[in-house]
């Protein structure tokens, strides 16, 4: 008895040992990102609420088609030559990281966003109203490649509507 529960309580701890760093990691210094001004993580960070319930996720397949949906929309976005300019200089390994947490936040997926607001997120970047026509063209092409309804992508790009104004600044 006392093996097994030595064994388990052993156990328990090397997971708690791995997990626990991982958890307190801080957001603006990931390893293998380049680091950001400090900034205070918050739900208010992902530009709108989650929405309610699980047919959202369901419909992109989960947490794994909705990651499916950012890789497609930025591997689409950085070959496309009216708007690769913008990635250059970005960090893709965080935006990367940063959008998948946002969707999977708002999705109602059970992730927590732990970017920064859109506003200083995109603040120097100088997106257009085209490049941002460009980037919902490339968001909806990876829709359309996962599966997702018509009416599902309606009612997702509704909700990112609002983050227009604190992402396009020029």
């Amino acid at each position: 008895m006392i093996c097994k529960r030595t064994t388990t309580l052993t156990f328990a701890a090397a997971v708690a040992a791995i997990a626990l760093p991982a958890m307190a990691q801080d957001p603006a210094h990931r390893p293998g990102e380049e680091a950001v001004d400090p900034y205070s993580v918050a739900e208010v960070n992902a530009g709108v609420a989650p929405f309610e319930g699980t047919e959202m996720l369901e419909a992109f397949n989960g947490r794994e088609g909705s990651d499916r949906i950012v890789d497609g929309m930025l591997d689409r976005s950085v070959a496309d030559p009216r708007i690769a300019g913008i990635f250059t200089a970005t960090d893709m390994v965080r935006l990367r990281r940063t959008l998948k947490e946002q969707f999977c936040y708002i999705l109602n997926g059970g992730c927590a966003y732990t970017g920064r607001s859109m506003q200083d997120a995109h603040d120097e970047i100088g997106l257009q109203p085209a490049d941002m026509g460009a980037l919902v063209e490339h968001l909806q092409d990876a829709m359309d490649a996962e599966g997702v309804p018509f009416r599902i992508q309606n009612r997702f790009l509704a909700k990112l509507a609002p983050m227009r104004r604190d992402v396009v600044t020029r």
